[in-house]
């Protein structure tokens, strides 16, 4: 197995990363240097039983997208149940739990799974991901939306797109392969979009300011208690309300903005590490090191040179 879907636990894309309250896991994606981070899996249940959970409960913080082609039984995805059926396309966003009510229904199931971080997409990773949440071609991941039907007439052009792009990231060092990745997640997006409802559920007002507040000082060494504070709230508070509404704690969502801005600076400029730090918020290129090591599994430093020997 790789990455996690619907009704398979992660495996070499991703890693444990903490474990809720309630003893749900939470994995990461676990992206590798000079790779794109995007994973897919083509799968029958059968071979993933013994790979899933105890209580087959987990969650992750990056994007799923599972396409079904032959389907039976269903799944609990963030506590809603949905029917796995033929043409059946469900959108699973960072932090809902996954959940698995009869492993044995799902036998005779075979699907497609695509894991993924938003930036793996030209589009996505041009602007803040803080609005990745409303952006258009993650409409299927909004809120009232989750999962939609392709039509039968479109069933295997779904089918071609997975099986192109699980080709070229079985060798991704070739000519073309990091366009053709990430034109064809593209297409995958646009297609899941258009099964997403027409009126897309609004935004929430609290998220969105916490969002707004983050993108305005993330560059600055703010804390979670120094956001909290500027929004009226306790630290603790603005924490677990973020939490539950989008799978991730404050310090999370500010770690992140700041890591995804690190490897943009790497990617696409020479500045010294020391530089980066200071516009990144972080304290200096040592604790830069420390929390890219801890969240990539690398240095800066190799990270870029493997991001630039990618052809």
């Amino acid at each position: 197995m790789g990455h996690s879907s619907v009704s398979a636990s992660p495996g070499s894309q991703s890693r444990l990363r903490t474990v809720r309250l309630d003893g749900t896991p939470v994995y990461r994606y676990q992206q590798r240097p000079g790779l794109p981070p995007i994973s897919v899996t083509r799968f029958d249940t059968e071979t993933a039983h013994a790979d899933l959970p105890p209580d087959h409960r987990h969650a992750h913080d990056f994007l799923v997208l599972v396409y079904v082609e032959e389907g039976a039984g269903s799944v609990v995805i963030g506590g809603a149940e949905r029917p796995l059926r033929a043409g059946q396309v469900h959108a699973v966003s960072p932090g809902q739990v996954i959940g698995v009510a009869d492993v044995t229904e799902l036998a005779h199931s075979r699907a497609w799974s695509a894991a993924f971080t938003p930036d793996a997409v030209p589009a996505l990773a041009s602007v803040s991901p803080l609005t990745w949440t409303h952006h258009p071609l993650l409409a299927l991941f909004g809120p009232g939306a989750g999962h939609g039907r392709v039509a039968e007439p479109d069933r295997a052009t779904w089918s071609a797109l997975l099986t192109d792009l699980a080709g070229e990231l079985a060798d991704p060092g070739r000519l073309g392969a990091r366009e053709a990745i990430a034109a064809t997640l593209t297409r995958l997006l646009v297609a899941a979009a258009r099964l997403a409802p027409s009126a897309p559920g609004a935004p929430d007002p609290l998220v969105e300011q916490v969002f707004a507040e983050i993108e305005a000082t993330f560059r600055e060494p703010v804390s979670a208690a120094d956001v909290a504070r500027t929004l009226g709230y306790t630290p603790g508070h603005l924490t677990t309300v973020l939490r539950r509404r989008t799978g991730r704690p404050l310090l999370e969502w500010i770690t992140e903005r700041r890591m995804i801005e690190v490897r943009r600076m790497l990617r696409e400029t020479d500045l010294p590490l020391d530089a980066v730090a200071a516009r990144t918020g972080l304290r200096d290129a040592t604790y830069l090191v420390r929390r890219f090591r801890n969240r990539y599994g690398t240095t800066p430093q190799r990270w870029r040179r493997a991001e630039r020997a990618w052809p």
